[in-house]
């Protein structure tokens, strides 16, 4: 079996802001080497959340790199500011943003690694040219903007199809997978091409945070 680089990527949006530095602090023991950063704006999704002003702040209290997945309209306004604030991954939905090109082109003129978002109906064909531009490919396994929500297991075959496309154009784009993700399914999204897995509920909703990552982590062992 070909060896990958797994990343385990808790997502802050499950996590409980009172205790974010201790929280933070749990995962980064247990192993994660990405923090997911949601960002909505009451637009694209039903959900207002974190911005600019917290990553600012949380980049200067942790080593760990900062993915902001961006769910607002027009991300092509405020992409290079969250890179500006310190994350060093950013995306954006396909869905909400007409010139992605040069939306993915400034997040790496910026300084980040550039990533591209697909809803749970929105087919891989619509991210097809832009995988010549990006650095990872963002599937959401439930429909964004809120935590907790149920995993849409039609996204197993999906990840597959993204991955296949990506080997016939023998590009070098990893697969992240967000929504829904826990001890049950993790295995099946590794083997089906996943990479950086990011996970809420199973995390902070978990007793032992820091113990939830290792959990997560050695499921995903044998591809490592």
């Amino acid at each position: 079996m070909q060896s990958r680089n797994i990343e385990i990527a808790p997502s802050l949006l499950s996590a409980d802001f009172s205790k974010l530095g201790e929280q933070i602090e749990a995962v980064e023991r247990g192993g994660a080497s990405i923090l997911h950063f949601d960002v909505m704006d009451g637009h694209f999704v039903p959900n207002i959340t974190i911005g600019l002003p917290v990553l600012k702040s949380l980049a200067k209290t942790t080593q760990l790199p900062i993915d902001a997945h961006l769910m607002i309209t027009e991300p092509g306004r405020y992409a290079t500011q969250f890179v500006d604030a310190g994350a060093k991954m950013v995306s954006v939905h396909v869905e909400a943003d007409p010139h992605l090109h040069r939306t993915l082109m400034s997040i790496k003129s910026a300084g980040a690694q550039a990533g591209v978002v697909l809803n749970p109906a929105t087919p891989v064909s619509a991210v097809e040219e832009a995988l010549l531009f990006a650095d990872y490919v963002l599937v959401m396994s439930v429909n964004p903007g809120f935590g907790g929500q149920k995993f849409i297991k039609e996204s197993v075959a999906k990840v597959r199809r993204l991955r296949q496309l990506i080997q016939d154009q023998q590009l070098a784009v990893r697969i992240e997978i967000d929504g829904g993700i826990d001890r049950s399914n993790i295995e099946t999204v590794v083997e089906a091409g996943a990479e950086i897995i990011v996970a809420g509920s199973a995390i902070f909703g978990a007793a032992d945070t820091e113990n939830a990552v290792k959990e997560l982590r050695n499921a995903t062992i044998q591809w490592v």
